[in-house]
């Protein structure tokens, strides 16, 4: 973060200082974790549902923070500190990164979808990343926090930015967009992640569009072509359309799925052609490419430094990341998240992997509504029906996933927690062994894929 003195800050938040003073120097962090307090920081206390970060502005204080915004007052304020007082501190920090982002003339492109974002992330900053120095989204910080303070992370060497923009009900989009006013908006898919809270499909892409509302007149729409809501959209935008289908202004064309190792693919755009090697399995992975390619050219980047981006990509956390273990042992650690088309994704890529036995590890989807119960009964049956030797259900919602398996025909074994099941895929995942480990982050499936590890690494 560039310095930004007091009262720039003042100006930005339309706070109140409330003990000036000479010579307070600028701020150059920001922090809302009193626990991890950078020195000199200004620390912004965050107000949840069960908790009041005001309660911890000494701690902060005296952990090394210059000063703070609060919308309670302190009942002291020590000298050596600075106080600015703001209505509301969740607002404030969104206004201070938006007023921060507006130092920086530099290309903005800001991502949603329902599944893939953060792949499509990842991929548009590795191809930008071939020529510019690229500002991403960290680890999952694409809410109403990680979005402003990854904006305040921009420096003087950024020469684009690629914001990864997450929701789960409406207006969040909109409230982040607002910060963000991208010059390029993305949306990877509208599927059925969040429908709990929005209703229907429809729903959320209505949600999904309001990245458009703060995207620039002259910016640039760029859509999955082969999301059959998305192609609803007529947008008063350039819009740019990637996908397989016939109408798509960017195809994918010539696709080879290496399993494991990856997948080949042409992409056609009105510019070039593009021999892709994507280092990541699924087929999927071609529509972040694709994207990634439309991007790129609107960038100005060149034939040879996108080839070189797409093939430099590297999954983040917990998505499809590919573990080899001792003996053959395989663990497909896609356990970050889980909605039905991304286990429906990663059980496919288990399908086509080549080894001797598949072991599908799946545990609860969250936010589904009404499509709770079929949901996870049709992911079960899927699996059987895909061939996948041993289904391992854990949860409550995944005892319908263990319904869908056995009616298909399928092996099944359900459990209530992952600490019940972990002997037994510890046995399960023998020599020769590809293991499939799924579920909705709240299931904590990480702990899962550490304990294979300390069995088998």
């Amino acid at each position: 973060m560039q310095p930004m003195t007091i009262p720039e800050i003042i100006s930005a938040v339309d706070g109140t200082w409330l003990n000036p003073r000479e010579g307070a120097a600028p701020v150059t962090a920001v922090c809302t974790d009193s626990r991890k307090i950078a020195p000199g920081c200004l620390f912004l206390p965050w107000v949840g549902e069960r908790f009041d970060g005001h309660d911890f502005i000494d701690k902060a204080l005296d952990a090394g923070a210059a000063g703070c915004l609060c919308a309670r007052r302190p009942e002291t304020l020590r000298p050596d500190k600075f106080y600015i007082q703001v209505a509301d501190t969740r607002l404030a920090l969104r206004a201070l990164a938006s007023a921060y982002r507006d130092r920086f003339a530099i290309p903005f492109v800001q991502v949603t979808g329902s599944v893939g974002k953060t792949t499509t992330k990842e991929m548009l900053a590795a191809v930008l990343g071939a020529k510019l120095r690229v500002l991403k989204t960290p680890e999952n910080f694409n809410n109403d926090i990680g979005t402003p303070l990854t904006l305040l992370g921009l420096g003087p060497e950024h020469q684009a930015a690629v914001i990864e923009t997450g929701m789960n009900h409406f207006g969040e989009i909109r409230y982040l967009g607002e910060m963000v006013r991208p010059d390029i908006a993305v949306i990877s898919n509208i599927g059925d992640a969040h429908i709990e809270h929005l209703g229907s499909r429809e729903g959320i892409l209505k949600a999904k569009s309001e990245i458009f509302e703060n995207l620039k007149p002259e910016g640039l729409a760029v859509l999955n072509g082969d999301d059959a809501l998305l192609n609803t959209l007529d947008l008063p935008f350039r819009t740019v359309r990637c996908g397989r289908s016939e109408h798509c202004a960017v195809r994918v064309t010539d696709m080879a799925d290496h399993g494991v190792a990856g997948i080949t693919c042409t992409v056609v755009s009105p510019r070039d052609t593009y021999h892709l090697t994507i280092p990541a399995p699924g087929e999927h992975m071609a529509y972040s490419a694709a994207i990634a390619v439309a991007v790129g050219e609107e960038l100005g980047l060149s034939a040879e430094e996108i080839t070189r981006g797409v093939a430099s990509y590297e999954p983040a956390g917990s998505r499809m990341r590919v573990l080899r273990l001792r003996d053959g042992r395989l663990v497909l650690d896609d356990c970050y998240n889980a909605n039905p088309q991304s286990v429906t994704a990663a059980l496919e890529i288990l399908a086509k992997t080549e080894c001797g036995r598949k072991v599908a590890v799946l545990g609860d989807m969250g936010e589904l509504g009404d499509l709770t119960d079929q949901a996870h009964y049709n992911m079960g049956a899927l699996a059987a029906m895909l061939g996948i030797d041993e289904v391992v259900a854990i949860g409550a919602k995944a005892e319908k996933i263990a319904d869908g398996a056995a009616q298909s025909g399928g092996s099944v074994t359900h459990f209530a927690t992952k600490e019940e099941a972990v002997h037994e895929l510890t046995e399960q995942l023998g020599t020769d062994t590809a293991m499939l480990v799924k579920a909705s982050h709240a299931m904590h499936f990480g702990w899962i894929v550490e304990q294979l590890k300390q069995a088998y690494d």
